[in-house]
């Protein structure tokens, strides 16, 4: 939840530093857009160098710096920023920019840049899993072996026959794990196949499902479906979601909970987590915890 606004920054030197990846598939826009705006300095920046780059922005004391990307390399971005004064201005260059758009961020570009150039900084929560960031959600489970199989079948095949052959997939060969999910001291065992955390209360009814309720933030909310059927179904409408296409309107059958810490105990010793569409593995249990105006942000 974002705490109350303070005044924009004044930008050392009147430029504000813009970093673009050279490769990705909104760079020409974006770089067409940059140069309209006098006020940023362009610096390509492929995604490895990234990290590096902001933390040298840190370092030098920026105020603020604009990066251009879609989820996951905001949420790049957000790990080096968090906890920093310097502010991060987003200009949306993915396919569904979630962060941006749930945080009031134009998607078009000339608006975008409008606000990383004259808008108020103030800070917004973000989330951790075993102290890596997310902005948006994160998983383990159902969701991540659909993810992972449906984007291996969609280049053979297309979205909707991969979305239904990866469903029949994970319907047939998965299986549940036990699961002891722990917040402020209460205890529950779960035989799970899927655990869904997301950075704010989300909506559990089709078709809006996974949008915000509220501004985002204020907790964690926590989703286990209650069994298979149910795991596989908001897998499948989760992944649609995400990926700006319409839900089907059938009842999800969840357990929920709003929390600012939880444990979550698997039976090995590590386990494949996704966090803001990006897919890696960490060492179990999952500590997963809620940042308080963790990051400097530019909005409206």
């Amino acid at each position: 939840m974002a705490s109350t606004a303070t005044p924009a920054d004044e930008v050392a030197g009147g430029t504000i530093p813009a970093h673009v990846n050279p490769s990705g598939g909104s760079a020409k826009a974006a770089l067409d857009a940059l140069d309209r705006h006098p006020g940023f300095e362009v610096r390509l920046t492929p995604p490895e160098k990234l990290v590096t780059a902001l933390r040298k922005a840190v370092s030098a004391g920026e105020p603020r710096v604009l990066v251009a990307g879609g989820d996951g390399t905001i949420a790049s971005a957000a790990s080096v920023l968090a906890g920093t004064s310097t502010a991060l201005a987003v200009l949306p260059a993915g396919t569904l920019n979630h962060f941006a758009r749930d945080n009031g961020i134009p998607s078009d570009l000339e608006e975008a840049l409008q606000v990383a150039e004259r808008g108020r900084v103030r800070r917004v929560d973000v989330g951790y899993v075993n102290d890596q960031i997310f902005l948006n959600t994160s998983s383990v489970g159902a969701y991540v072996r659909f993810v992972e199989t449906r984007d291996r079948l969609e280049r053979h095949v297309g979205y909707w026959a991969a979305s239904v052959l990866a469903g029949l997939r994970i319907l047939r060969g998965l299986r549940a794990t036990q699961v002891t999910f722990e917040a402020g001291g209460e205890k529950r065992v779960y035989q799970a196949w899927l655990v869904f955390v997301a950075l704010g209360e989300r909506s559990l009814t089709p078709p809006g499902l996974g949008q915000p309720t509220a501004d985002p933030g204020g907790a964690l909310h926590v989703v286990i479906p209650r069994g298979r059927r149910q795991a596989r179904r908001l897998a499948r409408a989760f992944a649609s979601w995400d990926r700006g296409r319409t839900v089907e309107s059938k009842p999800l059958g969840l357990d929920t909970a709003l929390v600012e810490r939880l444990r979550l105990d698997l039976p090995m010793a590590t386990v494949k987590v996704a966090r803001d569409g990006e897919i890696g593995r960490l060492r179990t249990p999952l500590e997963y915890r809620l940042e308080r105006g963790g990051l400097n942000l530019v909005a409206p």
